[in-house]
């Protein structure tokens, strides 16, 4: 009798493995895994800074160290793919994955979740993505050259400004937020503006992430309390629309007018900086 309970036991497990897509995960996993899906080696090398100082700007050893550590750590791999947002959207698999082991999840999504459209990021619950578009108040793109060391500062200041919630009444600081460039805090040398002349200088090319958000700033009707143009043409911006950080001197700054909350997303992939406004 208890041989045939057991049995019974074994194939309920079984027929919830192959519904919820385990089993070909696990498969999948053991053979040749493409990480793509979860995974962008610019994007990781920009956003951990321990990470870069150890291992460098060498893209198998990223992965690697992703594979071997960060998708169990929960560190995200790329702009697309957030582990926690996918656990809290999708409860189902919690059933059967758990709450702790994050690199079941990471598989689940490269075997089946991606194409089931389940969705990945923060404000799509439940894989309804119409529904996190509709709150949307403005984005604005840049591109970058991801081979740069400002490349570095640009993906260490988005990954600091974003998921910012900047509620009614409340002043936003991108200075502030984004805090001290030291290389105690990850940033490292790169090009910027000092009185109209290119100098080396710590952080050099967050301006072009507080550039890109001023830009979403005056496509959402957001209004800066103070913005600086830079003392030199940018080229990553249409002239009028850029706004340069100077610790202690210049900042961007608004003051959110709406009678909502608002959040501020930021995202590094593929030599492209991306700020969202959304509501």
């Amino acid at each position: 009798m208890k041989k045939k309970s057991k049995g019974i036991l074994i194939c309920i497990t079984v027929i919830a493995l192959v519904l919820t897509g385990i089993m070909p995960m696990q498969a999948q996993a053991k053979g040749k895994t493409d990480y793509s899906a979860v995974f962008d080696a610019d994007y990781y090398y920009s956003t951990y800074s321990d990470i870069r100082a150890v291992i460098g700007n060498d893209s198998k050893a990223l992965l690697d160290h992703f594979v071997s550590f960060g998708m169990q750590e929960g560190r995200r791999g790329n702009a697309e793919f957030d582990v926690k947002a996918y656990m809290e959207n999708n409860p189902d698999l919690t059933q059967i994955l758990g709450a702790e082991d994050y690199e079941s999840y990471y598989l689940h999504y490269i075997s089946t979740g991606k194409a089931e459209g389940r969705s990945a990021v923060s404000g799509g619950a439940n894989g309804n993505a119409a529904a996190s578009e509709q709150s949307l108040i403005a984005t604005y793109t840049t591109s970058f050259n991801p081979k740069q060391s400002r490349a570095v500062n640009i993906g260490l200041a988005a990954s600091k400004i974003n998921g910012t919630v900047v509620r009614p009444g409340q002043e936003f600081s991108f200075s502030d937020t984004v805090g001290p460039r030291t290389v105690e805090n990850g940033f490292v040398m790169a090009t910027t503006f000092v009185n109209k002349q290119e100098v080396p200088g710590l952080g050099g090319g967050i301006c072009q992430v507080s550039s890109t958000m001023y830009a979403a700033m005056l496509q959402g009707g957001i209004t800066a309390t103070q913005r600086h143009a830079h003392s030199l043409p940018v080229s990553y911006i249409p002239e009028g629309m850029d706004a340069t950080i100077s610790a202690g001197t210049k900042d961007l700054t608004f003051t959110n007018d709406f009678d909502f909350p608002i959040v501020i997303n930021a995202v590094v992939t593929n030599g492209k900086v991306t700020v969202s406004f959304s509501k």
